[in-house]
């Protein structure tokens, strides 16, 4: 039997308000909104813990436009983000960077893929080898997408192109990180994309796929 697969279209924008209280869970909203010319997004009550939120600060080292208001504590750091499209730019992951955003390099690799100039993650021959292993699968499925992502002797580079990437087709095989990267590809992409067993993401986001079209204009 085939696997069971969904087709994103590409949108326009993403426009609304949502409550999403995990950073690693809002991160592709954030993606989303930064590169859809238009969109403008809040996300709500986001916890802001300053261990969890390095791709926020590398997004504003790009250019990306997330302000943070209404920020206060309710046992943890939390505020609203709200996030207007930009026009971002290339940069390059240290190895700091790159293992603390290891779990958000497919989205980080979307967003350099649609930025100006040529981005690099750095310090991967220090990683472990399941890790390295996972930078190539990042590297793959990203190409798959219609980015251009290439190996380096020391990482991973992405060259950006600042218009949509053409989009393609993923198997995330399982992986509920790389079948969400390929949803927020197929939104921003200029033919969409095609994305097996869209189920995997419930893993780690049940109810994404209705939180994402209830803020999607196409």
């Amino acid at each position: 039997m085939a696997a069971e697969h969904v087709r994103v279209e590409p949108a326009r924008a993403v426009v609304g308000h949502i409550a999403v209280p995990d950073f690693s869970m809002a991160a592709p909203f954030l993606i989303a909104a930064s590169l859809l010319s238009g969109s403008e997004l809040t996300v709500h009550d986001v916890v802001l813990d300053p261990k969890r939120i390095r791709l926020m600060d590398v997004l504003a080292r790009m250019g990306a436009r997330i302000a943070v208001y209404n920020r206060r504590r309710t046992g943890e750091s939390v505020g609203d983000l709200e996030v207007r499209s930009a026009e971002l730019v290339a940069t390059t992951l240290t190895r700091d960077d790159t293992g603390a955003l290891l779990d958000e390099l497919p989205l980080f690799g979307l967003a350099a893929g649609c930025a100006h100039g040529d981005s690099a993650i750095n310090g991967v021959n220090r990683l472990r080898p399941e890790e390295q292993d996972w930078i190539e699968t990042v590297r793959t499925s990203l190409r798959a997408l219609g980015i251009r992502a290439v190996k380096r002797k020391n990482g991973l580079g992405v060259r950006g192109v600042p218009t949509r990437p053409k989009g393609g087709g993923l198997d995330p095989r399982g992986d509920p990180r790389l079948a969400i990267m390929g949803v927020i590809a197929g939104l921003v992409s200029r033919e969409g994309a095609q994305v097996v067993d869209p189920s995997s993401v419930a893993v780690s986001f049940p109810g994404f796929f209705e939180l994402l079209e209830s803020v999607t204009q196409r």
